[in-house]
């Protein structure tokens, strides 16, 4: 997507996070089955294209991938479970954005995401939208600032996770707003927007595919999608660049990572193996289904990515004073 292809290419002098070459990928690899570590609970769109993306490389390469759901500790009970394994390939992380921004948002995040793993391969990108609950009367961005900025009392966001892009997105529009609404972390995306449903929290910002189902059955309303491009899901919704907050580029994405150290070798016929895969799913229409826009980069270019991501979201956060919790 846009902001993707921008950060990449501000970012293209600089060195990337690989790591290096610690002896070389085995000639044989792989010999066994491969561990896809996916650390959110079954059924989740994590977990939904993990699968996909682990199911396609079994057929174009007749290579098991087995994934497992290793939940906890938003998310790094899985990621440590990674970051602790050998560098041989036979482990890997999939996961969404949210890996990426654990030290930030978490006290006693438990490794640092950019440093402590192996970028491999970004898999795909997704807008969010913005809904409203259908309780209250406001139609627009516009009418939404103004009523919070009126009634401040009267309006929050909840949201499905703590550093999810929902979160980050629901920051930003504080930020580019004006405004200071609360923003309820839940335990995931279904509590989080059943109550936005129910008319108990006014809004939120998550995933067209989580969210877009709410839409089409008229329980709540959307405004606005992030980003600069209209999803092809939804193309009747505006865009946050067309509402004037381009500032509003957000998307959720799902990527993978190996344990640190892993040889360039191996990290690069893994990133092959992901993208084949990815575009293989997206010719036959799997990831439209699922509003997901392909990504097909090398691992380098992941690599400046996640940096560039880390630090946009650092900057966010430390802009709204958000404390670590």
């Amino acid at each position: 997507m846009n902001r993707r292809y921008a950060i990449a290419s501000m970012l293209a002098t600089a060195g990337t996070v690989l790591s290096p070459n610690v002896g070389g990928a085995q000639s044989d690899f792989p010999s066994r089955s491969i561990r896809m570590i996916v650390p959110v609970s079954p059924g989740g769109g994590v977990d939904v294209f993990a699968r996909l993306i682990a199911a396609k490389i079994g057929s174009q390469r007749n290579v098991q991938f087995v994934v497992e759901n290793r939940t906890g500790g938003n998310g790094t009970v899985g990621g440590l479970d990674v970051h602790r394994a050998a560098p041989d390939g036979y482990t890997v992380l999939f996961h969404a954005s949210t890996h990426n921004v654990a030290q930030l948002v978490m006290r006693d995040a438990p490794y640092d995401p950019v440093t402590d793993f192996t970028p491999i391969a970004l898999a795909g990108e997704a807008p969010l939208v913005h809904i409203i609950a259908n309780s209250r009367p406001e139609t627009t961005i516009e009418e939404i600032v103004a009523a919070a900025k009126a009634r401040s009392d009267d309006w929050s966001f909840a949201t499905a996770q703590l550093g999810a892009p929902g979160h980050l997105a629901a920051i930003a529009f504080n930020q580019y707003t004006g405004l200071n609404s609360p923003i309820v972390v839940y335990r995931g995306t279904a509590p989080a927007m059943n109550d936005v449903a129910g008319g108990h929290v006014p809004m939120m910002i998550e995933a067209i595919l989580a969210l877009l189902p709410l839409v089409r059955a008229g329980s709540v309303r959307a405004v606005a999608v992030t980003g600069k491009k209209r999803s092809s899901l939804a193309p009747e919704i505006p865009t946050m660049t067309e509402l004037g907050l381009p500032e509003l580029d957000f998307d959720a994405w799902w990527a993978m990572w190996g344990p640190p150290d892993m040889p360039t070798d191996l990290v690069g016929k893994l990133n092959g193996w992901v993208n084949d895969a990815v575009a293989a799913l997206a010719a036959e229409g799997r990831l439209n289904a699922l509003g997901i826009e392909p990504a097909a980069d090398s691992s380098e270019a992941f690599a400046r990515f996640i940096v560039a991501d880390r630090d946009r979201n650092a900057k966010l956060l430390k802009a709204a004073n958000f404390e670590p919790q």
